[in-house]
Order: C-alpha cells, then structure tokens, then sequence
C-alpha cells in the first residue's frame, strides 16, 4: 500500500512572504534555511521558475532555520523579517542568499543599511529578537508538515519528494497546473 502524500498543515494566507498571483494554478512552498548551500542553489532555481511561470505561479518563502549545523541561520531569518517589517523582506531575502558566506551581525546590519532600513530600529528588533517568535512558527508548521531537511517544497499543498533542480520542478509544477480530466 502506497504511503498518503505529506501535506502542508499550515495553509498559505495573509501571514506569508508570497511573490506572484494571488489566485494562482499552483502554489510553491519552500521552506529554507539562509546559511544552507542547497537552499542557495535552490534560490537561484525558485527565481528562474518565478521567470518561467509568471501568473500561474505563487510563491511562498518560509523560514526553516536549521541552527544546529547553521548557527547564523536563526538570526539571519530574523533579519529577513524585521526587513520585512520595514517593507523590504524580498530584498533582504535576496541579500541573504547573495551573500551566504556572511551572516554574522555586522554584516546584517550592513545589508540592511545598503536596503535603506531604518537600522536603530532594525538592530534593535534583532537584539531584541522581535521576530524569533515569526520564524519559530514557520519552523514548527514545517515539522508538523514533514519538513526533515532544506530546502523543501510543497505544490499545491502536497511535499515534493523528488529532485529539486529546475526541470525536476518545473515538471512538476506544469503537472500541477493542468487541467483535471472530466470523470
């Protein structure tokens, strides 16, 4: 008997980083990590997607901080979202995987000066840990979804288990976004 596919127990809504229509035929997941190298790979692949779908496509960033192996991860998700409070998650989620290799505080602060934040405010919400509480929620509805390593994606509200290179995933996306034949 075939196992029941893993799902997304958290629904895409108001409270996520999304990029593309808002009624979309498929919706893109990915729970990811800032310091991962796969994750950085993947950036790369989720933009040419979002290229190459356009309209069809929504995607959905979630924060997947994997700090055991990743120490400047958590942080490093916390700046995307009090970048984010300021209007500019996109932009200092993009940074982030610009620069991997450079995640420690001074360099957050330096980001997030070069997005034109507001850094008394920023610096402070990271000393503070304003946004842990944000990314801690993004990480626990990934485990409860069956997220067990990054990056990893769910179409449609069901967990990709393949490959997740560009044309692995555009299959799988166009697949999702056909028509459904009449019974």
């Amino acid at each position: 008997m075939k196992n029941a596919p893993t799902v997304l127990t958290l629904p895409v809504g108001p409270r996520d980083h999304i990029i593309g229509n808002p009624d979309p035929l498929v919706t893109l997941v990915e729970y990811g990590d800032y310091q991962c190298p796969f994750c950085g790979q993947a950036h790369v692949v989720v933009s040419e997607l979002i290229r190459q779908f356009g309209p069809e496509l929504r995607y959905v960033f979630r924060h997947f901080p994997i700090t055991t192996i990743h120490p400047h991860a958590g942080l490093a998700a916390e700046a995307a979202e009090a970048a984010g409070a300021q209007g500019k998650f996109w932009e200092m989620h993009n940074m982030l995987y610009t620069h991997q290799e450079a995640l420690d505080p001074p360099s957050l602060t330096r980001y997030a000066g070069l997005l034109g934040l507001d850094l008394p405010r920023f610096t402070s919400e990271l000393a503070q840990h304003v946004h842990a509480p944000r990314v801690r929620e993004d990480f626990i509805s990934g485990v409860r979804s069956g997220v067990n390593g990054t990056p990893c994606f769910f179409i449609n509200g069901v967990r990709h288990d393949g490959a997740w290179d560009f044309e692995t995933l555009a299959v799988a996306i166009a697949a999702a976004s056909a028509p459904v034949p009449a019974a």
